[in-house]
C-alpha cells in the first residue's frame, strides 16, 4: 500500500462547473471575465468520500498543483480553493508548483526525502500527462493519469483511471 498520495488539483480534485472535464481547466485562470475562481469551480464528485476514505487508511496526502500565476498569488490562490471546498483537513502539505512540466516530479523527491520515504511509498495522480504523470514517471514514481475529454496524449499510458475513487481499488 502507498504512504503518500501526491494530488493535482485543477481537474483532478475539482473543475469548472461550466466545463467540467469537456475542457482543461485553465481556460478559467486565462478568462478575463473570471476573478474569484473558486465560484467557478465544483469538487468532482467521488473526491470526499475517497479523501474520507484515504485518511482512515493513514495515507499522507499533498497537492501539487501547478499555476499559471508565481510565487504568492499562486499559493494564495490555491489555498483559497481549498479552504472554499473544505479540504485543508485532509492534507499535510499543499504546494503551488512552477510552470515548469517537471516542477511536481522534484517537489515529490524532495517532499519524500524531508519524510524519509520512498519512492515506491508514493504515488502521483493527476489529470494532465505531461504536468503530472510524466513529471512523476520521470522521477521513477508511480503515477496515474485521470481519464479526460481534454487529454490527448499520443503516448501509451498503462496506468489510467476514470474517476478518483477508482484508486481505492487499486490500493
Amino acid at each position: 500500500m502507498k504512504k503518500i498520495i501526491f494530488f493535482d488539483a485543477d481537474g483532478t480534485l475539482w473543475y469548472p462547473e461550466k466545463t467540467k472535464r469537456d475542457e482543461h481547466p485553465v481556460w478559467l485562470y486565462k478568462d478575463g471575465r473570471y476573478k474569484n475562481f473558486e465560484q467557478h469551480l465544483v469538487l468532482i464528485p467521488t473526491v470526499l468520500t475517497t479523501l474520507q476514505k484515504l485518511k482512515s487508511l493513514g495515507i499522507q496526502m499533498v497537492i501539487l498543483s501547478t499555476s499559471p500565476h508565481t510565487g504568492k498569488k499562486a499559493q494564495d490562490i490555491l489555498m483559497k480553493k481549498v479552504n472554499h471546498f473544505s479540504l485543508g483537513e485532509f492534507f499535510d502539505e499543499v504546494h503551488a508548483t512552477e510552470t515548469v512540466s517537471t516542477s511536481k516530479g522534484e517537489f515529490i523527491e524532495k517532499i519524500l526525502k524531508e519524510r524519509g520515504l520512498s519512492k515506491k511509498s508514493a504515488l502521483m495522480i493527476g489529470d494532465s500527462y505531461k504536468w503530472d504523470y510524466h513529471s512523476a514517471q520521470l522521477k521513477g514514481l508511480d503515477a496515474l493519469l485521470i481519464k479526460t475529454k481534454y487529454e490527448k496524449t499520443k503516448v501509451a499510458v498503462k496506468n489510467s483511471i476514470k474517476k478518483l475513487s477508482d484508486i481505492l481499488n487499486l490500493l
